[in-house]
């Protein structure tokens, strides 16, 4: 029986194909991405010649191991092409990430690129954004009317909400690579994914949330019986 693993590997080679020589990379962080990064580098040393802005400091770590040529969103404003996985995405190519803690970064990558392709396995396809709780990412700051405001705007888009402050694996709250806070929204279906969108981002504190919209363009979706495409 093929495995999750796996699929998530032949989604990522999948997407590899789209890669021409000189392309600047954005380049995604999780364990579907960390497949694409490790083909990337194997195309590398076989004399393909591109360079990658990575989108958290675990996938630098990878991408510099693999011989990938790296540079900063301040040296290289704008990007071909992010390849990233996904928590959840639905067929309007609207997502959910965050769930390793990258969202700032791996949002802001993306919305440097003119292209972004999201590779994923079967399972993270569904029907209705929700199921996989929304992150959160807020100021140390103000954290309990950060949170307070999240709750006050559930109620008032009619959303039942459990939140939830992330924890590392130690125990300790967790600590995204920008130095902030994660609050995990647990809203069940998000009917509505545009609202929802727009009503975190004026929360003060709220520094970004996972929904990512209007940024992936196709998506490779990998499955046992084989590879899909979903184009915006």
């Amino acid at each position: 029986m093929i495995t999750s693993d796996e699929l998530k590997k032949q989604a990522a080679l999948a997407a590899l194909e789209k890669v021409e020589p000189g392309m600047k990379l954005g380049l995604g962080s999780g364990s579907t991405a960390n497949h694409f990064i490790r083909g990337l580098g194997a195309r590398v040393r076989d004399g393909l010649q591109v360079v990658g802005v990575p989108s958290s400091e675990r996938t630098a770590t990878l991408a510099r191991a693999e011989g990938i040529a790296l540079t900063t969103l301040d040296e290289t404003p704008r990007l071909d092409l992010t390849i990233d996985g996904a928590d959840e995405l639905d067929s309007r190519l609207r997502l959910i990430k965050g769930g390793g803690g990258a969202l700032l970064r791996e949002k802001i990558v993306a919305a440097a690129s003119g292209q972004m392709i999201v590779i994923a396995d079967g399972s993270k396809l569904v029907e209705t954004l929700g199921a996989f709780p929304l992150p959160v990412e807020v100021n140390h700051f103000g954290i309990g009317a950060t949170t307070a405001a999240i709750a006050d705007t559930a109620e008032r888009l009619a959303m039942p909400v459990t939140l939830t402050r992330r924890l590392a694996a130690d125990g300790s709250p967790f600590v995204t690579d920008g130095g902030h806070a994660i609050i995990d929204a647990s809203f069940g279906r998000i009917r509505d994914p545009e609202a929802l969108s727009l009503a975190l981002a004026a929360i003060p504190g709220v520094v970004e949330h996972g929904l990512f919209i209007g940024l992936a363009s196709a998506a490779v979706i990998a499955r046992p019986e084989g590879i899909s495409w979903l184009v915006a």
